[in-house]
């Protein structure tokens, strides 16, 4: 199998924004909570900048945990890349809700992983397959973001009808993810989502405190 090909696999096995494309937040109102209808209100400033620092999380862990599977790849091949994203995802997203302050995951209706279940607060949303951003004023003046992924061509190496996955693929998957359910999906389907809470008082870091950052991952030997 081509190197470029194996790249394109592997970034996407945990339903990235970086191998698929997420969709941006829509400009209006977050929504209520699922139960409620929702506000007509327009965004107080607090919750812009909720939602600013949920999309920069976002996009943060999805750069974060593509540079780890491309290290990966490069050392030790396909199948310790694999490995990667079964081991170390979770760890960067602790990482990363730390520099924002914030909860953050990955969920679908179809998991691979079945410990990313979603969120009590998004469970209705997932169920509801929504493809456009949400934003759910939580308790305590928080706001939960959904953010959807979906699926680009080069996806479906690991996520199309499945007996269209390349063997080696299939098996290196049954041995990371033996519950895998997500396959089976087609070009610019829903795929799943981010989703991100983000606490009342949460800002986005300063320039200064990620260059921090940055460079303390670099001198660890990689992205955190």
């Amino acid at each position: 199998m081509a190197r470029q090909q194996w790249k394109s696999a592997l970034i996407v096995l945990c339903g990235l924004a970086a191998g698929c494309k997420p969709a941006e937040p829509p400009s209006g109102p977050p929504a209520a909570a699922p139960s409620e209808a929702p506000s007509a209100t327009p965004l107080s400033s607090t919750q812009q900048e909720q939602q600013q620092v949920a999309l920069a999380a976002r996009d943060a862990m999805a750069g974060r945990l593509s540079a780890k599977l491309m290290e990966a790849l490069g050392s030790a091949g396909p199948a310790a890349a694999i490995g990667v994203c079964q081991q170390q995802a979770p760890q960067i997203a602790s990482e990363t809700g730390e520099q924002f302050q914030v909860a953050i995951g990955r969920t679908s209706f179809r998991l691979r992983n079945p410990k990313n279940a979603p969120p009590e607060w998004a469970r209705s949303l997932v169920d509801a397959r929504h493809a456009d951003p949400q934003f759910v004023a939580l308790p305590d003046g928080q706001l939960g973001a959904l953010l959807p992924i979906r699926l680009r061509a080069e996806c479906l190496l690991c996520h199309g009808p499945r007996e269209q996955v390349l063997p080696e693929i299939r098996d290196a998957l049954a041995s990371h993810y033996p519950e895998d359910q997500a396959t089976g999906f087609d070009v610019d389907e829903l795929r799943g989502w981010f989703w991100v809470s983000v606490p009342a008082d949460a800002r986005l870091p300063s320039t200064s405190s990620a260059a921090s950052a940055e460079e303390t991952t670099e001198q660890e030997g990689g992205e955190s």
